[in-house]
Order: C-alpha cells, then sequence, then structure tokens
C-alpha cells in the first residue's frame, strides 16, 4: 500500500483476515496494521533508487516478493500501491493478486484514471477489481461498479466518491476469492 489507509480500514473492518500490511514508502497504513492484528512492513522505493530513472524496478520486485513469500500469505491484495511490479511475483503468487482501480476497466487503466475519466466526459466512472497481471490494469475482472460523473466534479470530488464504493466492493470481493482458495485460516496481504 501506498495511500491513506483507508481501503485498507475498510477491508480490516468487513473482517478480512490481514496477516501482513507491506508498503512502499512510509504511509499511515502501516500504522494501522497492528490494529489489525497484522504486521506491518515497509520495503522502502528509496533503497532501490526511489522514484526516478535509476529504479530498480525488478531488484524492488524481488525484495516485496521475498517480503510476502516468507509469510502466510494466500492472497495478495493491493491498495493503493503505486508501484508496477516485475513479473517474478506473478511467479509466486500468480493468479493471488488482486487490486482496485478507480475507472470501469478497460476504460482509462493507469495512475491517473480519474482525471483521464473527466477529461474524456464520461458521464459515468466507476471502480473495477481485477486480478492483478503482468499488463498493467489487465487482468480478469472480477467485480465492477459504477459511479456518475456530477457536473462540477473535479477529480477530488469524484475520487472520493469512487473510494466509497471501492471500500465496499473491494473488501466484499476479496472475502469471496478467499472463500474459494482451498484451506481454512487463509490470509491475505494488504
Amino acid at each position: 500500500m501506498s495511500g491513506s489507509g483507508t481501503i485498507f480500514e475498510a477491508i480490516a473492518a468487513a473482517g478480512v483476515p490481514v496477516a501482513v500490511v507491506l508498503a512502499d514508502r512510509p504511509c499511515r497504513g502501516l500504522a494501522l496494521a497492528g490494529s489489525a492484528g497484522a504486521e506491518a512492513v515497509l520495503v522502502d522505493r528509496r533503497d532501490w533508487g526511489g522514484f526516478g530513472a535509476s529504479f530498480d524496478r525488478a531488484g524492488f520486485t524481488g525484495a516485496v516478493t521475498a517480503a510476502l513469500a516468507g509469510r502466510t500469505v494466500d492472497l495478495v491484495a493491493m491498495a493503493g500501491f503505486g508501484t508496477v511490479l516485475t513479473g517474478s511475483i506473478h511467479d509466486v503468487f500468480g493468479g493471488r493478486i488482486v487490486n482496485t482501480h478507480p475507472s470501469l476497466l478497460p476504460e482509462f487503466p493507469g495512475w491517473h484514471a480519474v482525471a483521464d475519466a473527466l477529461a474524456a466526459g464520461v458521464p459515468v466512472t466507476g471502480c473495477t477489481v481485477h486480478l492483478a497481471t503482468i499488463d498493467l490494469d489487465a487482468g480478469p475482472i472480477l467485480a465492477q461498479e459504477e459511479v456518475t460523473v456530477l457536473a462540477g466534479d473535479t477529480v477530488e470530488s469524484l475520487h472520493e466518491r469512487i473510494k466509497e464504493v471501492e471500500r465496499r466492493v473491494y473488501p466484499q470481493t476479496i472475502l469471496t476469492l478467499l472463500g474459494q482458495l482451498a484451506g481454512s485460516g487463509t490470509r491475505a496481504a494488504g
């Protein structure tokens, strides 16, 4: 996770068993981990070159993968995690990484989905929960819900309404996926 932690709060409040909260930078979600009985782990991007051209994506992905693989994790739920990972994580967790995205994919993939939807003038956008794959925002869609674009919407106002939907749809989808995985005591990483 990289963001404010509100999606993680919704995941925990929905009763999703969370083993570990992993973040790519210091964030509120790490502080919230303990309240959900989860371990907090920071794999800091700055240790792998930060946010510039020198970022070692493969090395960073290896560190994230190792951190998750060394713990009891059956499903990886990305929540505001702003770093695109390489294929090596999919070698370990393939088909078990889920993500939420603030648009009705395949419309408006990428980091600026809400701004792109406003710029396109669409009357409706929404959120998508999908399996993460090596291709950005292109994995199989598990759930979607529409959000109407209102006159006068800003990126911030529209994104907040999308997050309200995400905070309901994402935990429900995660619980469904966990129920489909074999074994009891299945726990997620956020």
